[in-house]
């Protein structure tokens, strides 16, 4: 009895010998440390300005959000990844009960016109970002148990497909749609990797494109986001403001190769709106210059490289969930970092999107973290000799 007590318990507690993965845990750290810095230095103005001389009010928020994400993180790092898969069609039906709940009067809280946040004491939690992250465990365990369907036939891939597209009801009643697009592309990049035949791919995306163009144009606002993209400067004042300012912030740090130095920021003083969260990397070009943009950037391919690279492991082994999930844990930090990056430059039109592991916000940093302890699980089974898939 004894010894079936420690085998069970050594399934929770990883081996001392095998150690962490330092790939994902250093450059995971590196990002929040970076995080943490830049979100002081861009909100020290606004934090004295509205919170009566306290320079560090934001900044303290955001580092009691990273406390609670590193303790969620850690958590599921003792927790087997057996647990997940089996588990996982329970987190399909968490999905659409948070999605629900967010619309209902009195438990959703509205912010500028959308109800994506449900209060849970001082936090809010915006229950995209924990779909995102459940809808990829369901994903990943689908894809386990109807591979094949999926490679070889159309409804093996339109049965997931049709979930998501009650999930993306619901993400546009909030409305959410740069949440919905992102989880489109994560579960769309999921089953291509898992085999699904290129033409039936392309297909898909050709008729998901044509209907996001449509969602687009419906909405008056959208539209404005379009043009003002196009041509920012046609409404500088208005619908061209954010990314006009965005620029402007990249302009003053390319003068100089490290940028105009920490905290110098002329930006971040009230002209460029949502500089800690969705503009952040705009004031890190302005302070750290062409060589802290690059920093970032080779620090999410470094995590997001990583993860491909346990995921081709866990294939070749024949652990497929660990594999789907850590193709789908790669593909969201890699598509949300590019589109965020990709807003504060103006390679995209604006959408409010924040860079992971960065960005201030509960909870992005929650749903990033659990990813990370996701990954560093699966990371540790890959190496452990003594373990075997569940």
């Amino acid at each position: 009895m004894t010894a079936a007590l420690t085998s069970k318990f050594s399934d929770f507690v990883p081996a001392r010998t095998v150690g962490i993965d330092q790939w994902l845990l250093v450059s995971a750290g590196t990002l929040l440390a970076f995080g943490m810095v830049m979100v002081a230095s861009s909100t020290i103005d606004i934090s004295a300005a509205a919170r009566h001389g306290n320079p560090f009010i934001y900044w303290t928020g955001h580092l009691i959000k990273i406390c609670l994400g590193v303790c969620a993180g850690t958590v599921i790092y003792f927790v087997p990844t057996g647990f997940w898969q089996k588990t996982s069609g329970y987190w399909l039906a968490f999905c659409f009960v948070l999605l629900v709940l967010v619309l209902i009067p009195g438990i959703g809280k509205n912010v500028n016109g959308s109800t994506r946040w449900i209060r849970i004491g001082f936090l809010n939690l915006q229950a995209s970002e924990l779909v995102k992250v459940f809808m990829m465990v369901y994903v990943a365990g689908y894809l386990v148990r109807h591979g094949h369907d999926v490679k070889e036939y159309w409804a093996g891939f339109l049965k997931p497909m049709v979930l998501l597209a009650f999930i993306g009801f619901l993400l546009l009643l909030e409305p959410d749609f740069g949440g919905l697009v992102v989880l489109f592309s994560v579960i769309m990049g999921m089953l291509f990797l898992a085999g699904m035949k290129f033409y039936r791919f392309v297909l898909l995306i050709l008729g998901s494109l044509s209907l996001g163009g449509l969602l687009a144009v419906l909405q008056p606002y959208r539209v404005a986001r379009l043009t003002a993209y196009l041509d920012p400067w046609a409404d500088e004042n208005n619908t061209g403001y954010q990314l006009i300012q965005a620029l402007a912030a990249f302009g003053r740090g390319g003068a100089h190769l490290w940028g105009v130095g920490l905290g110098n920021s002329v930006q971040k003083q009230a002209h460029l709106p949502e500089a800690h969260t969705d503009f952040i990397v705009a004031i890190i070009g302005e302070e750290l210059g062409f060589i802290g943009v690059i920093a970032l950037l080779a620090l999410f391919v470094v995590l997001v490289v990583r993860c491909f690279q346990l995921g081709y492991q866990a294939e070749k082994r024949g652990w497929f969930f660990h594999a789907y999930l850590l193709y789908g844990i790669a593909l969201l930090i890699s598509i949300q970092s590019l589109v965020n990056v990709g807003v504060n430059v103006g390679l995209l039109p604006t959408k409010g999107l924040t860079l992971p592991f960065v960005s201030y916000g509960g909870s992005s940093l929650l749903a990033n973290c659990m990813l990370m302890g996701l990954a560093l699980r699966m990371s540790y089974e890959l190496r452990a000799p003594e373990h075997k898939a569940q």
